[in-house]
């Protein structure tokens, strides 16, 4: 299989430099979001109470994932993916799909490498992911430069991201999210460790000049003020985004015609439906305290 590439669109990101940012990654120091998505996939994987015995994981970070599934082929998150047509039962694609410069590609390659009836499960990041610093650099360039530059890379937003599965061709798609609220010292604390998860500017026309003395300390002091946490500190917000899907067999159940369901899923679960604004906050993780 060959992927078509359409010379007329500008590239969204700067592959060389994403290659070299995750190059230098240091998992060891900030792989606390990895760690997550991998106690959340587990849990996924128990829950659908099946043995997969072909599994295959696609991820940037083949040192931080190849002994998540016993006896799984790992590659990586290339534009064509190394993957062999209807040989996987199983096929993980981790913490890479926010980078892609064609996430359904992506998904359609994971789909074709999947035997019928096969399972493709994704973690990344979603569109929340660090929304406060993506307000203040904004502010702060504006105020000390005089303009904008792209300093964040864009995520999909969740309803977005589940309707990928559906342009892939997967069956049964479910798309859910796990915001994780993290505290640090400072905005520096957080830089930090974004250069040590290999999430840096890669974004094709980012700004590539030395950026003026004054323009991150704005920054940080709008942080400061705009994003208080406890103790002092400062909150940012990753929220990891889980896509489910199944390759299509005649096995699977057919989704119902629109509005011919008998009984309202609340009632028939003895439940009550509930807002999802009233969810409760998640658990916060404390960084920057080295």
């Amino acid at each position: 299989m060959t992927a078509k590439t359409d010379m007329t669109r500008p590239k969204l990101f700067d592959q060389e430099a994403l290659f070299r940012r995750r190059a230098r990654a240091r998992l060891d120091r900030a792989g606390f979001l990895h760690d997550e998505a991998r106690l959340e996939l587990q849990e996924r994987l128990l829950d659908v109470n099946r043995a997969f015995t072909a599994p295959a994981i696609v991820t940037p970070f083949p040192d931080q994932w190849s002994d998540f599934l016993p006896g799984a082929v790992v590659v990586p998150d290339d534009e064509v993916l190394a993957l062999d047509p209807g040989a996987h039962d199983l096929v993980c694609h981790v913490m890479g799909l926010h980078w892609a410069e064609d996430p359904v590609g992506q998904l359609v390659q994971c789909r074709r490498a999947l035997k019928s009836d096969g399972l493709l499960m994704v973690a990344m990041l979603g569109g929340e992911t660090l929304h406060e610093l993506r307000a203040v650099l904004a502010q702060a360039e504006s105020e000390v430069m005089g303009g904008l530059s792209p300093r964040v890379a864009p995520m999909g937003e969740i309803r977005d991201l589940g309707g990928l599965l559906s342009r892939a061709g997967l069956s049964l798609p479910v798309a859910d999210r796990l915001p994780q609220r993290v505290t640090y010292q400072t905005l520096f604390h957080l830089m930090h460790d974004l250069r040590d998860m290999g999430e840096t500017n890669a974004l094709a026309a980012r700004h590539k000049a030395a950026p003026p003395r004054g323009l991150f300390a704005r920054a940080a002091q709008l942080y400061a003020d705009s994003f208080p946490a406890e103790d002092g500190r400062i909150a940012a917000t990753f929220e990891l985004v889980f896509l489910t899907g199944w390759s299509p067999h005649e096995s699977q159940q057919k989704p119902l015609r629109p509005g011919s369901a008998a009984a309202r899923l609340a009632e028939a679960l003895e439940t009550t439906e509930f807002d999802e604004a009233a969810r409760p906050v998640p658990a916060q993780t404390k960084r920057g305290q080295e």
